[in-house]
């Protein structure tokens, strides 16, 4: 656990009493610091005992040191918490975990990966290779384990840290060694205002890089062409990266060959074929940003490739499940956007897709491209008549009200068709909270589901 000695006798509001905020109380405590915590959820304020006994929207702001605010709490769009407002008319800091260990443990090296899509599948990858290369490190972030759980590194320690947006907002102060940046498409307009506000979020995993920092930027949209060439006028190391083309001076993948073109010439190092943990182009721009990010941190390529072909994968990530009769179960629960699905739906050619829950904003619609793939769509949750309707005749469908009732009746056509090759997809295009209190709880539940079926119990 990291210990935040620089608060010691201070006094510090901690909003939000999730994995974060208890792990931001638990460093802030061992440090000596006196806590307000509260967070609005009453459940949430009961597992936190006695701490949680100030509702900080109407205490006395006065000898307050800093607002730690957990990163899923509003602090400017829609409308700002208003305990953040009674802080900011105080003139009392605003800031995150990251931020925390940042302060406490300055002279470790920071790695930080974000993007709309792929960042928790390149932070785990990325910090599969430091561990392969024997490189002491803590990984999480956004990607689950909160940062000040962590233990204290030092000078030979390495920070992995994937970074949402709203993560991203409340750090001042720390600046990565090196930084990724993978894509940005709309998502999360809601709590940024507009497209610039989530753009200018993004872009802050960049800010105060200096001469010596390593930046890797993803080339395959627009809007990160566009930052790659502003940030090549920064005094960082700025390495492209891409799934699509030839990049000068970075890392890409060209007919499923993964190219350095960081030196005078390309040279192909890996076949990425022979990463089974990795499916699909998307997968690629992972593959390509992770080793320029690690490459440029001093580890060898033989020892990056190595660490690539043997990832594991994550969880809820295209992840394999189950196997019926030749038909792969595939859990793709962390694809809440279309963006995510598709990455999913390029990757199969006769699929039985379970797909809804809390829809985004465009729903399905750019997926039209890939129904012709679908065998059959099951539907599930709010987006169920929303996607029914984008869906129309592309391919048939069945509204099915919940995960559940979608695996039975997926694994039942699957039986039924015989189809070599097919795979029963969930990758919902959609958020969870309508059925489920996250992602990781309905991939668990789908995963049961086909453990079940394996088994031969039945839903």
């Amino acid at each position: 656990m990291i210990t935040l000695s620089e608060f010691d006798g201070k006094r510090v509001a901690v909003l939000g009493l999730a994995r974060s905020g208890l792990a931001a109380i638990r460093a802030l405590l061992a440090g000596g610091a006196e806590i307000l915590a509260w967070d609005d959820d009453e459940a949430a304020r009961a597992a936190a005992g006695d701490l949680a006994r100030h509702d900080l929207a109407s205490i006395d702001w006065a000898g307050v040191t800093a607002l730690v605010l957990s990163p899923g709490i509003p602090h400017s769009f829609p409308q700002p918490h208003p305990a953040v407002v009674a802080a900011r008319a105080a003139g009392v800091p605003i800031i995150g975990d990251i931020e925390l260990l940042g302060r406490a443990r300055p002279n470790a090296r920071y790695v930080g990966i974000t993007g709309t899509n792929g960042k928790s599948t390149t932070t785990a990858l990325i910090g599969h290779i430091l561990a392969t290369a024997g490189r002491p490190l803590e990984i999480g972030g956004n990607l689950g384990t909160p940062v000040l759980s962590f233990a204290p590194l030092g000078q030979d320690g390495t920070y992995v840290l994937e970074c949402s947006s709203f993560q991203l907002e409340l750090i001042e102060s720390l600046a990565f060694d090196v930084a990724v940046l993978l894509n940005i498409t709309p998502d999360h307009l809601d709590r940024h205002g507009d497209m610039a506000g989530y753009i200018a979020a993004k872009r802050r995993i960049f800010a105060g890089q200096r001469p010596g920092s390593v930046a890797v930027v993803g080339v395959d949209d627009a809007i990160c062409r566009g930052l790659y060439e502003e940030l090549r006028r920064s005094p960082a190391r700025v390495i492209p990266a891409s799934a699509e083309r030839p990049v000068e001076g970075g890392v890409y993948a060209e007919r499923g060959r993964l190219i350095d073109a960081t030196a005078e010439r390309p040279i192909t190092v890996l076949d990425l074929a022979q990463a089974p943990r990795l499916p699909g182009s998307h997968n690629w721009q992972n593959a390509a940003a992770a080793y320029a990010a690690t490459q440029a941190m001093g580890i060898p390529p033989e020892v990056i490739t190595e660490a690539i072909r043997s990832f594991p994968g994550l969880a809820h990530r295209q992840e394999l499940v189950g196997m019926i009769g030749g038909v792969r179960y595939i859990n793709d629960s962390k694809a809440t956007n279309a963006d995510a699905a598709e990455k999913a739906l390029a990757c199969y050619d006769a699929i039985y897709w379970i797909a809804g829950g809390l829809p985004k904003e465009g729903g399905i619609t750019s997926l039209r491209p890939y129904f012709g793939r679908v065998r059959h769509a099951y539907l599930i949750g709010t987006a169920t008549e929303e996607f029914a309707a984008t869906l129309g005749t592309s391919a048939p469908l069945t509204r099915c009200g919940d995960l559940a009732t979608a695996t039975l009746a997926a694994f039942e056509a699957a039986r039924r068709d015989g189809i070599s090759g097919a795979v029963v997809l969930l990758s919902p295009a959609c958020a969870s909270y309508d059925q489920f209190a996250h992602f990781e709880a309905r991939g668990d539940a789908f995963r049961e589901l086909v453990g079940r079926l394996v088994r031969g119990e039945g839903v």
